[in-house]
């Protein structure tokens, strides 16, 4: 992202309510594909459709020849795609990513997808002047109940007795899950763009916001295909120092959210939507 091209990524997650039937309709086809997907593609090809768009194509790694006739592999890494994705793909992931409270501890991929998922969604979530001040931590098991014991400690202290248990609830809704993604933005990285570029110092802390949004989306987007369910949350700043004591969070390191995710329990239940109309404006087309 560049200051003068720079494309807002704040996103609204609204509660649950009444859907039209139309609404309810293309969420079902939308998850019936990717139930179809799943079944036959790879699961690190998250967006494809057909099966021809399944077979990965294996990259040839570039050779460097010595003065001592020895070769190395290039990187594996490459920003060319091996087959083309249609954007009916990717839409068609947006709109089956839903909030889902109720998680269980029993996940649909294994903790080593999820944690391939959250570092290429980290590598790859753009950010200004390609800063890349996003940061995360990823909690599983008693790690993850441990957090969610910490918030409640908190909380209890400062909820009143007669809300308490509404509270408690919650936070035993959370821990029933399997685990959370913490969301951090390293703030030494924002200060020091906010050094080298002073005339844009006001807006490296909107955009580097901008960026970690992006990465919670991607990353909710990305186990909602792999068939975890998820929540966002926003206990900070009340946890943060536990957090960080705890888990040996660098003091940069500034907590934005956590994406709590587990076993699917129900359904996410119907969305109700603003008229586009009120919402859309087009000019030119």
């Amino acid at each position: 992202m560049r200051p003068h091209i720079v494309t807002s990524a704040v996103f609204s997650f609204t509660r649950l309510s009444t859907a039209s039937a139309a609404s309810i309709a293309s969420t079902t086809r939308a998850a019936t594909a990717l139930k179809t997907l799943a079944a036959t593609c790879p699961t690190q090809r998250l967006f494809t459709t057909s099966s021809s768009q399944c077979d990965l194509v294996k990259p040839q790694a570039k050779t460097i020849t010595s003065s001592l006739n020895t070769s190395t592999p290039s990187a594996p890494y490459s920003t060319k795609m091996a087959t083309p994705i249609k954007s009916e793909s990717v839409l068609d992931l947006l709109k089956v990513r839903r909030t889902y409270y109720v998680l269980n501890k029993e996940l649909a991929i294994s903790k080593d997808r999820i944690q391939e998922i959250v570092k290429d969604s980290v590598l790859h979530v753009p950010s200004s002047f390609n800063s890349q001040s996003n940061r995360v931590l990823v909690v599983f098991g008693a790690e993850h109940d441990k957090l969610w014991e910490y918030a409640s400690e908190i909380l209890k202290t400062i909820v009143p007795a007669d809300a308490w248990q509404h509270t408690a609830d919650r936070m035993n809704m959370f821990k029933a899950a399997a685990g959370t993604v913490l969301f951090f933005e390293d703030q030494d990285v924002v200060n020091k763009m906010q050094a080298q570029y002073p005339l844009y110092s006001d807006k490296f802390p909107i955009w580097a916001l901008q960026s970690d949004a992006m990465l919670q989306y991607v990353i909710w987007t990305a186990l909602t295909a792999e068939g975890v369910g998820a929540n966002l949350q926003h206990y900070n700043p009340l946890i943060d120092a536990k957090v960080a004591s705890e888990w040996g969070i660098p003091d940069s390191w500034k907590l934005n959210a956590q994406l709590v995710f587990g076993g699917r329990t129900g359904d996410a239940g119907p969305k109700e939507f603003q008229p586009i109309e009120e919402r859309f404006k087009v000019a030119g087309a």
